[in-house]
């Protein structure tokens, strides 16, 4: 029997991909195909990352992910209220324009990891709900864009949600983020 390959950045990629299928399946198909990934492969490498995110003794999530992506391509430090975190940002292949960002605290702790537009690269205009495009932009420019927004609750760790109003036509709607990448939008409620 032969040992499995180590988890990477190709692996990584597959997690990311497993949640946004929810929303994506003909985006994740063929992200899949580019990555010559198969469905097994794909589902063994979330399989393989929930062991690793449940595991007793396992790495601190900073740790884990340095495992995974290595070193990241770059660090920030950054002020969020009163805290100093840090902003390590990776790059991924499927994704050439954004970077895998983990906003770390104190001792490592990890606030937040997302999807992010990648320093120097231009993001889409937005100007209307009509603009947004499953893909295309990330929490932080769909949040500029219609400000002010409403954060919600995601239906699962990896997701977020924006309560936002149309500019255009002043109707209310819900955007939809996996991994901080935007999904899809719901007509939305008060």
């Amino acid at each position: 029997m032969t040992a499995p390959a180590p988890f990477g950045p190709l692996q990584f990629q597959l997690v990311l991909l497993r949640r946004m299928a929810d929303h994506q399946p003909d985006l994740v198909e063929d992200a899949r195909r580019e990555l010559s990934a198969s469905l097994a492969e794909m589902r063994e490498a979330n399989r393989r990352w929930q062991a690793m995110l449940r595991a007793p003794r396992g790495r601190g999530a900073l740790r884990r992910y340095r495992s995974v992506l290595g070193e990241p391509e770059s660090s920030v430090r950054r002020r969020v209220g009163d805290l100093e975190c840090d902003a390590l940002l990776w790059p991924l292949p499927l994704w050439p324009g954004l970077r895998f960002e983990v906003m770390a605290g104190p001792g490592g702790a990890v606030w937040n990891e997302w999807l992010v537009r990648a320093p120097g690269a231009a993001g889409p205009g937005l100007r209307t709900v009509g603009d947004l495009r499953p893909w295309s932009c990330t929490v932080d420019e769909v949040a500029r864009a219609f400000a002010p927004v409403r954060p919600m609750e995601g239906s699962a760790p990896t997701r977020r949600a924006l309560a936002l109003t149309d500019p255009a036509d002043h109707r209310p709607y819900v955007a939809e983020f996996t991994w901080g990448l935007f999904q899809r939008l719901l007509p939305g409620g008060s």
